[in-house]
């Protein structure tokens, strides 16, 4: 069921979230167990880590996406994933880490590319909104 945006709330009703990778999440729940779910996997959490590490209003601090992005890096040496992704994603949470926001940028397109033939086309679409975002 797809809720209306504009449709009227009740007054003491909160403001509804949004997801911002749903087709990572679906792709990862789709998938067959071992290498397309975890780097389906791999790339929602990397995701979620670049995303919250270039929000406008971020209300962690930098030693918080330190610890998340090394976190992050540590799961990642485990997953069953090939080693060109797994690097391309490394690259990617150290300049989260750090927030850097054009090495983000140069991150998220390298990843865009390795992953380019084992992503879905919404999935891909998602990092690419994720991209331009960083870009703005």
């Amino acid at each position: 069921m797809s809720l209306n945006p504009n449709a009227p709330r009740a007054p003491y009703s909160l403001e509804p979230t949004t997801f911002p990778f749903p087709a990572l999440a679906t792709m990862a729940g789709r998938a067959a167990l071992g290498g397309p779910r975890e780097l389906a996997l791999a790339c929602l959490l990397v995701a979620r880590i670049v995303g919250d590490a270039t929000a406008p209003h971020d209300p962690l601090a930098p030693d918080h996406h330190q610890a998340r992005a090394s976190d992050a890096k540590h799961w990642l040496g485990s997953a069953a994933i090939p080693t060109v992704i797994k690097t391309a994603l490394s690259r990617l949470l150290e300049a989260a880490g750090n927030q850097d926001r054009k090495a983000i940028k140069a991150g998220v397109e390298s990843v865009m590319i390795v992953t380019a033939n084992q992503l879905d086309p919404a999935a891909r679409l998602e990092l690419a909104r994720l991209a331009q975002t960083i870009a703005e």
